[in-house]
């Protein structure tokens, strides 16, 4: 293989292993560091928290949550998760009263959450959000897109090694030729 296309072809695999190894530190390895991802698939919290973001939040006691804050919780028996803003606490009864800041009436005015959240069903308060990588990571955690994900990276692991196999055609190749040559050179 030529020097310019091998040198091409090694940066071009290198960037797409480093963007595949940032992705998974962004969406897996952040766990190490007491951080969970969840994509935000609904415009409640817009702007703070845009749909399609990737917000990551870490776990917090229930008791350290203040009026204002913004928490991520098991909304229902179907373990939805929600993220939303605490209007209210009720310590007595262990739960706190929520809203999606975009969630307005026809005068304006915020309309509060129905149910409250008990606070066993705290996972804790959003850190930091990355607009648009929800979507992807929406995507790529269910079929097909995990398909095509898994795909994609045994292609991309397969096509690491096009050039090696290219080589080592070539050199063998280029054996063959000398030996020929030296075959017809001996019976001369």
């Amino acid at each position: 293989m030529h020097s310019t296309i091998r040198k091409i072809w090694n940066w071009v695999t290198s960037v797409l292993v480093a963007a595949i190894v940032v992705l998974a530190i962004m969406l897996v390895g952040i766990r190490a560091i007491g951080l969970t991802p969840y994509s935000v698939l609904s415009g409640s919290m817009e702007p703070k928290y845009p749909v399609g973001s990737l917000i990551y939040v870490k776990k917090t006691n229930p008791h350290n949550i203040k009026v204002g804050d913004t928490i991520t919780f098991v909304l229902n028996e179907d373990l939805a998760v929600a993220t939303h803003e605490v209007w209210d606490i009720d310590e007595e009864h262990t739960c706190f009263y929520t809203q999606g800041i975009a969630n307005k009436d026809a005068d304006g005015n915020i309309i509060h959450d129905g149910n409250p959240v008990h606070f066993n069903n705290l996972i804790g308060k959003p850190v930091f959000c990355i607009p648009g990588l929800g979507y992807f990571t929406d995507y790529v955690t269910r079929p097909p897109g995990m398909y095509l994900a898994a795909s994609i990276a045994l292609i991309l692991l397969m096509l690491t090694f096009v050039p090696d196999l290219i080589d080592k055609a070539d050199e063998m190749d280029r054996k063959k030729e000398a030996e020929k040559k030296n075959t017809e050179k001996q019976e001369n």
